[in-house]
């Protein structure tokens, strides 16, 4: 049977934060007398991380633990916590002590109202400007209007979900940061609210300036995939076409330039260009048709996750979860 709400905390090396961390967890719950499950995703941490979630689940067996061989980041540390959660809703948050756990009841108390899908907004940031909120606000502005999703903090962990809304996103890559914009093309219900945002006390960001650049480089992912998923041809095969209708155009001007003007090919650059464009023009289109290929096949054989777990702590043994997936 399911719980009411599925706390999901994905952590990296913060042994010294999880003791306090889990304390303000369970006043939070103990408080508004939820029916919760915490589940903890220790990503390949290399402090003593594990041990003390260890101890913490020997004697609270609401508290879950997947345990990863290695690192492999936030998205998948976050893709197996939510696979494994059981509640009717899921919120997800950092293990730093950044995240305020009194806002999930305010979280929860918009998901009751009827939203599906409630975004934290950090705000005040306590954070370096230069380092850390002027990345983010770079990034949360070119994704909102790539994608037309408006939020302001993007890049905030803690959010919460109804089940059925999160459960059915795959993610892959860094794209946890963007199931507000799968969300938003399945027609979810969303809504933002400021939340609070301490100051760091324990260890080291493990965030900075060239996470804004993979984010970027995951946003035109994104993009191709709400556009063009199912239609990989409009894209490349439309550009093709473009190209290869241009450097035709170009190659038709060529001749009348030898046949009425008497410039002979071998002295007119613009043949080169001509053949150039109609060539990357016929390559494109030929990416084009390999890509509906991959497509069809990706959704004929989807299956393989991205993640390997080396234990799961507190879990029912009739859980229908796979103790390993193969990584893509």
């Amino acid at each position: 049977m399911g719980v009411y709400l599925s706390i999901i905390i994905p952590l990296f090396n913060e042994a010294d934060s999880i003791d306090l961390l889990y304390a303000e967890l369970k006043d939070v719950i103990s408080r508004q007398r939820y029916d919760a499950e915490i589940i903890f995703i220790n990503d390949g941490s290399t402090d003593a991380s594990m041990d003390k979630l260890k101890k913490i689940a020997s004697v609270d067996k609401t508290v879950k633990i997947i345990n990863f061989k290695r690192n492999y980041g936030q998205t998948p540390a976050m893709a197996a916590g939510i696979e494994h959660a059981t509640g009717r809703i899921i919120v997800t948050m950092d293990a730093d002590l950044q995240n305020d756990p009194n806002d999930i009841p305010l979280m929860i108390a918009k998901i009751e109202e009827g939203y599906e899908l409630v975004s934290g907004w950090r705000k005040p940031r306590k954070d370096s400007f230069l380092r850390r909120i002027l990345p983010s606000m770079i990034a949360n502005y070119i994704i909102s209007f790539v994608t037309g999703v408006k939020l302001h903090d993007f890049g905030c962990t803690l959010k919460a979900y109804r089940a059925e809304i999160i459960k059915g996103i795959k993610l892959y890559g860094e794209m946890h940061r963007f199931i507000p914009v799968y969300a938003a093309w399945t027609g979810t219900y969303i809504t933002e609210i400021k939340t609070h945002h301490r100051n760091r006390l324990y260890g080291k960001s493990h965030y900075g300036f060239i996470r804004t650049i993979k984010v970027i480089l995951d946003l035109l992912t994104v993009k191709f995939l709400g556009d063009f998923s199912t239609r990989p041809i409009h894209l490349f095969g439309g550009s093709g076409l473009f190209f290869m209708f241009s450097g035709s155009l170009i190659g038709i001007y060529v001749l009348y330039e030898k046949f009425h003007l008497h410039i002979f090919a071998h002295k007119n650059p613009l043949l080169l260009l001509a053949v150039f464009l109609f060539l990357i023009g016929f390559e494109l289109v030929l990416i084009g048709l390999i890509a509906e290929l991959i497509i069809r096949l990706y959704h004929e054989h989807i299956g393989n996750g991205i993640y390997t777990i080396k234990e799961k702590i507190n879990f029912p043994s009739t859980q229908t979860s796979q103790e390993s997936r193969r990584m893509n």
